[in-house]
């Protein structure tokens, strides 16, 4: 048996597989997580600690038809700026439930398009987060920037507020798989957002690209990733597309008969991988590539790397605090999520309360599964004795479990000094095994291909 028919047999190419940026996954979050739960947990974070927040700007000019995140088109920017009062109520209400003393480690702004904002706008926002929040050691403002979409004062107010990292989507350059997933974006146009961030000394530039799209072929993405790697970003993620229009209506604009095959998908990331290794990419994970002084690579190289809701992330904060609609929270106790429409979180807000719908209570069998993913996700790998001395009235589940798993996949993962170690040949099974840990998983998932 070849090495493809091998990850073939263990369902590479049909099987569906959350990506695990939690655990469990949010589609899996139940009611009864509301706002006095959020408001507990809020109120039992450590004095001096620090916390990472993430602000949801959940809107766009242009609905790409690719996207299966939670925004909504505007023709106007009404609805904008009043999302932003909003949002900054929802600021003051979550800060006073916060000990006196917690700090931000990160700031990120995500969407949608936060770039979307005027620039007045934005500065009403900034102001209000750095008034009530003093930075972390090691801070870093991260901002998700559209480059179609940026002007060169709103970029002037982030660099001003002390944005050190930005993040430009990407996609694929070429026209043809562009104008077959709705979103036009030149080179030129990208060149000049990275040429004018660089030039006002911006720390960190991370770039985000898809394989997998209608029509790309092994030469357009080889071409992509050439434009890509002259613009010399510091950070890159490779996503997979997923098709899921029965998720994102959005999709059904594209043509799944000019999708590639599962076993071309394999074949596609698998050459850009290569092509960004030998560029002088450091890999991580499943699906991210770091220059090799990033804070990424420096992370998996000190056993910090860590896993959260924007994928990989050296971000060593227990505390993940989302604002805005559909946001997600992570507290050490478990998750909350907001309301996932704007009107819903408008008027959640508007009634003095919190804005959290769903989420999940973390038990201790949770919390080692959680710990044991992302261990995998992350290293390849899972250390059985550190798990069961963290966890030690969960040891005998500990071990059972991990034994099955292992028996499961007995070419891929090999156990030898209590670290379970997944062969760098069948990397790409991760998730589907991670998948073998998972009590939530269904047999229908609304989650991304394993490749």
């Amino acid at each position: 048996m070849t090495h493809i028919e091998q990850l073939h047999s263990a369902g590479l190419f049909d099987t569906n597989a959350p990506r695990y940026t939690s655990y469990p996954p949010a589609n899996h979050f139940g009611s009864g997580i509301g706002g006095a739960r959020q408001a507990e947990w809020l109120r039992a974070v450590p004095d001096g600690a620090q916390v990472s927040l993430y602000l949801h700007i959940p809107f766009c000019k242009r609905l790409c038809w690719f996207c299966a995140c939670r925004t909504q088109g505007t023709k106007t920017m009404r609805p904008v700026d009043s999302y932003v009062d909003t949002l900054l109520v929802e600021i003051d209400r979550q800060r006073a439930l916060l000990p006196a003393n917690v700090a931000m480690s990160r700031l990120h702004l995500g969407g949608g398009t936060p770039t979307i904002l005027t620039p007045d706008v934005m500065a009403r926002l900034l102001d209000r987060v750095f008034d009530r929040f003093d930075t972390g050691t090691g801070f870093e403002f991260s901002v998700e920037i559209d480059p179609t979409e940026a002007s060169e004062p709103l970029l002037d107010t982030l660099i001003s507020y002390g944005m050190n990292r930005a993040s430009i989507g990407v996609q694929d350059f070429d026209p043809r798989v562009q104008n077959a997933i709705g979103r036009q974006q030149s080179f030129a146009q990208t060149h000049a957002t990275v040429s004018y961030l660089r030039a006002a000394n911006l720390r960190s530039l991370n770039m985000d690209l898809l394989y997998g799209l209608p029509h790309q072929t092994g030469p357009s993405l080889s071409a992509s990733l050439e434009q890509v790697m002259a613009l010399q970003p510091d950070r890159l993620a490779l996503y997979g597309y997923a098709h899921v229009p029965w998720m994102s209506k959005r999709q059904v604009m594209i043509d799944s008969a000019a999708l590639p095959s599962p076993q071309t998908r394999f074949q596609l990331a698998e050459q850009a991988r290569e092509m960004l290794i030998l560029d002088g990419f450091v890999p991580i994970g499943i699906d991210h590539f770091a220059r090799p002084d990033d804070g990424l690579a420096i992370a998996l190289a000190n056993g910090h790397l860590r896993r959260n809701f924007q994928g990989y992330t050296d971000d060593t904060a227990e505390v993940l605090i989302g604002m805005g609609a559909s946001a997600i929270s992570k507290f050490p106790q478990g998750y909350s999520q907001n309301f996932p429409s704007t009107a819903q979180y408008t008027s959640a807000i508007g009634a003095g309360g919190l804005a959290a719908d769903k989420g999940h209570v973390m038990t201790q069998t949770d919390l080692w599964v959680a710990r044991a993913i992302e261990q995998l996700m992350c290293r390849f790998e899972i250390n059985t004795v550190d798990l069961r001395a963290q966890f030690p009235t969960e040891s005998c589940a500990i071990a059972r479990t991990l034994s099955n798993v292992a028996a499961s996949f007995p070419q891929a993962l090999k156990y030898r000094d209590g670290i379970l170690t997944l062969d760098p040949k069948f990397e790409p099974l991760v998730r589907i095994i991670a998948g073998k840990l998972d009590l939530f998983k269904s047999t229908k998932t609304a989650h991304s291909a394993a490749i």
